[in-house]
C-alpha cells in the first residue's frame, strides 16, 4: 500500500493539445451532393492555431461513402507559399503564377490528413500529425 501511494506522489505529467484531431464536416450525402454540384470545399487554417494550412476536399463518383479525397491548397509543383484561388462553382483552380490547374494537381497530403466516414453517414476529415502543435505539459509533484 506504501509503495502505491508513493508511486502516485512522484512527478506526474499531463499533455494538452489546443488543435483537434478531427474536423467535424458532416453528412455524407450532402456534402457529396454539393461538391459534385459545386466543386471541391476549401477548409482554411485546420488544425493549427496560426492558421498555416488549408485543405480542400473532393469527391468522385456517384457512391457517397466512397470517392472522398483531401488535397493541400498549392499546387503539386509549388510549396506551401503560392496560394490558390478556385473558380467558383468548378473544380478549377487559379494558381500564385495566374495558371489554371484542376483539383487532381494540388498537392497531396503529406502529414496523414484524409477523409473518414463514420456510421456509413457522417463525414470527418482526420488531420494528421501536426508537428508544429502547441502543447502545454503540467508537472506536478505531490508532497
Amino acid at each position: 500500500m506504501w509503495g502505491i501511494a508513493a508511486l502516485m506522489a512522484g512527478e506526474q505529467a499531463q499533455t494538452t493539445t489546443f488543435t483537434p484531431d478531427r474536423l467535424p464536416i458532416g453528412n455524407v450525402d450532402q456534402w457529396a451532393e454539393s461538391i459534385n454540384t459545386n466543386g471541391p470545399v476549401l477548409f482554411p487554417g485546420l488544425g493549427t492555431t496560426s492558421g498555416e494550412r488549408t485543405i480542400v476536399l473532393d469527391h468522385n463518383g456517384t457512391d457517397s461513402e466512397r470517392g472522398w479525397v483531401v488535397y493541400y491548397a498549392f499546387p503539386a509543383d509549388r510549396d506551401v507559399t503560392c496560394a490558390i484561388e478556385q473558380v467558383v462553382g468548378t473544380d478549377t483552380f487559379t494558381d500564385c503564377d495566374g495558371r489554371k490547374i484542376s483539383v487532381e494537381d494540388l498537392a497531396p497530403p503529406t502529414n496523414g490528413e484524409y477523409p473518414i466516414i463514420e456510421d456509413r453517414v457522417a463525414l470527418f476529415i482526420d488531420l494528421g500529425e501536426r508537428a508544429n502543435d502547441v502543447t502545454t505539459t503540467v508537472g506536478t509533484s505531490l508532497p
